[in-house]
């Protein structure tokens, strides 16, 4: 079981709401295309639900860690 997801931003916040726009940049994804390795938390996982339609997701392994 993955420990870390990788998220990727693919839509811009044009149009978005303030809160859409807060929670990817708590998340750090500051512009399109950003990847970002995060801790799969119940944290994320929650920011991640509230902007689910302007990022991808997939779980990802650290090797050799």
């Amino acid at each position: 079981m993955a420990t870390h997801i990788k998220i990727t931003r693919t839509r811009s916040t044009i149009g978005r709401t303030e809160k859409e726009i807060a929670t990817l940049k708590g998340l750090g994804l500051t512009y399109t295309g950003r990847v970002r390795i995060l801790k799969d938390t119940p944290e994320i996982r929650g920011m991640i639900l509230k902007v689910a339609h302007l990022v991808s997701i997939e779980p990802y392994d650290q090797e050799g860690k």
